[in-house]
């Protein structure tokens, strides 16, 4: 059987940082898919999440989010 190991890069930041609402020890972390096409996303909350997103998802949510933040 063939095996690969790779390194991927990673980030980690206390949840507190960023909302107020979190809860003691909440985190986020976010590591780079091998292939650089995309996020795996952990939030570690209210409840533990975990999902994958594409750099282009991203990027759509990122515009949507400030043309919603335009309104405010």
């Amino acid at each position: 059987m063939a095996t690969k190991t790779y390194k991927r890069d990673a980030i980690f930041a206390d949840l507190s940082d960023f909302c107020y609402l979190s809860k003691k020890d909440a985190y986020i972390e976010i590591t780079e898919w091998t292939n650089g096409e995309g996020y795996d996303i952990i939030i570690n909350s209210h409840q533990s999440d975990t999902f994958s997103i594409t750099r282009g998802e991203l990027r759509a949510i990122k515009k949507l989010v400030k043309q919603l933040d335009k309104k405010e």
